[in-house]
């Protein structure tokens, strides 16, 4: 399907396949939003979220993880695939600067105007990469968590992670990059977090933990902000999409 007043290309950054929607009519230097997916979904079902954020003004930039969408595929059901959760997210980081940099050459985003934000597994990525490049303007999260030390203890006691030689090494390089301990790197930015109360896939305490914490360090309290959504489970809504382009519109 062709959306109107939005333009879609598919593009290859490197090998990673991903697509990029933008305003017919855009300005020069334009904000960015960088959307990820999550565990077992790809690019191509976040299309509709896309066209709806660039038809707000953003050039939206939507990359497939490793494993997913063009970039192959594997059992998400299984059990001993659980652990491979985390070396998406971490492949994601690591290839975060070239699809930035991409962005901003080959779309001329302002590179000081640029979002990142993620449903479930992309709210992990997303955190993950605002905690490291405290260059990126502004983070949304949609039913993920910031808090992946305690995010990850429930995965394991609730989905049985084996705690082999291979996942201890894994689960090191994961607490290393927790945002929950880069506090000093996140303090006064702007961060939405949005979360259904009755999230059964990720659970949300982690999350309130998270902002709680982080919020006693905010001196401009309004550029920290949960919402949590009554009896809904690990859906995004589009209640959730309008307040992440009202939040937008204020914070990029």
């Amino acid at each position: 399907m062709k959306y109107p007043n939005v333009i879609e290309e598919k593009v290859l950054i490197g090998d990673i396949s991903a697509l990029v929607f933008k305003p017919e009519k855009t300005v020069d230097n334009p904000p960015g939003v960088v959307f990820y997916h999550g565990w077992s979904s790809n690019k191509d079902a976040q299309r509709f979220r896309a066209y709806i954020i660039s038809s707000c003004g953003y050039v939206v930039l939507l990359p497939d993880s490793i494993y997913h969408g063009e970039r192959g595929s594997i059992d998400y059901s299984k059990i001993e695939n659980g652990p491979t959760f985390w070396k998406v997210v971490l492949s994601n980081l690591r290839e975060w600067s070239q699809i930035k940099e991409y962005l901003i050459n080959e779309y001329n985003v302002n590179r000081n105007r640029i979002a990142v934000s993620g449903h479930s597994m992309g709210g992990f990525t997303s955190a993950g990469i605002f905690a490291v490049d405290t260059e990126v303007s502004s983070l949304i999260v949609h039913n993920g968590s910031c808090n992946w030390g305690e995010s990850n203890d429930i995965f394991k006691r609730e989905l049985g992670f084996t705690d082999d030689e291979e996942f201890e090494e894994l689960e090191k390089i994961v607490l290393e990059n927790d945002p929950m301990t880069r506090f000093e790197y996140l303090k006064d930015r702007p961060i939405l977090l949005l979360h259904g109360d009755s999230d059964r896939v990720v659970d949300i305490k982690p999350q309130i933990n998270f902002y709680n914490s982080l919020m006693e360090l905010y001196g401009e309290k309004d550029r920290l902000k949960m919402i949590t959504y009554k009896n809904l489970n690990h859906y995004l809504t589009t209640g959730m999409l309008e307040e992440m382009i009202l939040w937008l519109k204020k914070h990029l």
